[in-house]
């Protein structure tokens, strides 16, 4: 008998561990250990081993958690508040001016509890969040038990909490140095646009986030208006203009990139610069289609975000996985473009590498963090079922996610959070909605 004794043991139906890529376990369990995955075996083999909780998940594919790399959670306050616009119209004339009059920092709390939880119930175990008041979205994220990457937005005018983007880098350095060893956060720069940011502060941003080796994400080449004004501006694209800067390497995120030529993609690949693909997005903006097959093809790890619920307008990564999936089909002309299983990856290992988490998460591995989701395939929907991983992809959503744990603790529970109150929660939310009604704007 092994001599391993674990915390829990969980036997679902199916287990898709993503790494090695395209295997599906039935008939397996996974155990963990002080928060770590310490088996993954044949279900004889498991229980044989000394358990102290075993928890049956009969119709359940067990997955890696799904990783958002990117967000503006604070934002979900601001839900169908404009909607059905073109991205500058939407920025300049209704979220700017509504962020200007309404953004404190109970507006980031409530926010970004509202949208934590949103996405703990969607199976989401790691976010990654660019918005306001960082401060508060650290304190909310250390309270929810998730685990997310924190970049400070920067922008060359006064936003609220930071009275200019000198102020934002001083914030930034202090709360990375604050939260440097924390379990669950990190802490990252977070320069708007390359339109909203000057060569200078982006130089400087660059300096200082390669001495304190911090990721820098960033919304870049998310419509032909920016390629095309920063050829006007600067007579170059604005990617290779981050280049000259010093900002690309594989700790840049680049946000959207729904506009890549050969000299783009070049730059991407050599510099083993991350993309972030926020599909949905990017469709309700009509900003354009990032290529993610070619992306894929010339070696360039593309992850997935949902961006922001006020452009969105959920934080359903089963959903935005769908919608990945059906776009690189279309685009490319080709049925056979990003399986269900690639989809799967880039909304969890490709997350992992893309924030730097690839050796703690992303993958049902030995030795990673338990960060685990439950999906019900029972569902008149699922059946019947050939490959599960095609069924979470193509027909289901967050609604058939019924359990989550991150580093082996459960925070959901049969679809019930445990770690907040959503009656509580609703009545904030419900304040907040009051007090915003559009037709005061």
């Amino acid at each position: 008998m092994p001599e391993t004794s674990l915390d829990l043991l969980l036997v679902p139906t199916w287990i898709a561990p993503v790494e090695p890529a395209g295997v599906v376990f039935k008939n397996y369990a996974l155990g963990i250990k002080d928060g770590v995955i310490a088996c993954l075996e044949p279900l004889e083999q498991a229980s044989k081993r000394i358990t102290q909780q075993r928890i049956d998940l009969p119709n359940m594919l067990l997955t890696p958690g799904l990783i958002n790399a990117h967000g503006h959670a604070a934002m979900s306050l601001f839900r169908g508040l404009a909607d059905d616009l073109a991205l500058h119209t939407w920025l300049e004339n209704h979220i700017w001016p509504a962020e200007a009059r309404w953004v404190d920092e109970d507006f980031v709390r409530i926010g970004t509890r509202l949208a934590l939880a949103e996405q703990v119930k969607s199976g989401i175990t790691c976010v990654s969040d660019m918005y306001f008041y960082p401060k508060i979205a650290c304190d909310e994220v250390h309270q929810s038990g998730i685990k997310a990457q924190i970049t400070v937005p920067m922008l060359e005018f006064a936003a609220p909490g930071a009275r200019d983007l000198d102020d934002s880098i001083q914030q930034t350095i202090a709360l990375f140095n604050e939260l440097r060893h924390h379990p669950r956060l990190h802490i990252g720069f977070g320069p708007h646009a390359p339109y909203t940011v000057h060569d200078d502060a982006l130089k400087q941003i660059a300096m200082i986030a390669n001495q304190l080796d911090a990721p820098i994400q960033m919304h870049v080449h998310e419509t032909q208006t920016e390629i095309k004004d920063s050829l006007l501006r600067y007579q170059e694209r604005p990617l290779a203009r981050l280049q000259r800067l010093g900002l690309l390497g594989p700790q840049f995120q680049a946000v959207h990139m729904t506009q890549v030529n050969e000299e783009d993609l070049a730059l991407l690949v050599s510099t083993q610069t991350q993309v972030i693909h926020c599909p949905e997005s990017n469709l309700k903006l009509a900003s354009g289609f990032c290529p993610v097959n070619r992306l894929l093809e010339a070696g360039v790890n593309v992850a997935l975000g949902t961006d922001g619920a006020a452009s969105n307008n959920d934080l359903d990564l089963i959903s935005e996985s769908r919608s990945a999936a059906f776009v690189a089909k279309v685009t490319t002309h080709s049925a056979t473009s990003l399986n269900a299983h690639q989809a799967l990856r880039m909304a969890t290992l490709n997350g992992a590498k893309a924030l730097n988490l690839d050796t703690q998460t992303g993958s049902l591995e030995l030795g990673k963090q338990a960060d685990i989701m439950a999906v019900d395939l029972s569902g008149v929907a699922q059946q019947p079922v050939y490959d599960p991983v095609s069924q979470l992809i193509y027909t289901c959503n967050s609604s058939q996610v019924k359990h989550v744990w991150v580093n082996g603790k459960q925070l959901l529970k049969q679809g019930e959070l445990l770690q907040v109150d959503e009656a509580h929660l609703l009545h904030a939310v419900n304040q907040w909605a009051d007090k915003i009604n559009p037709q005061r704007l």
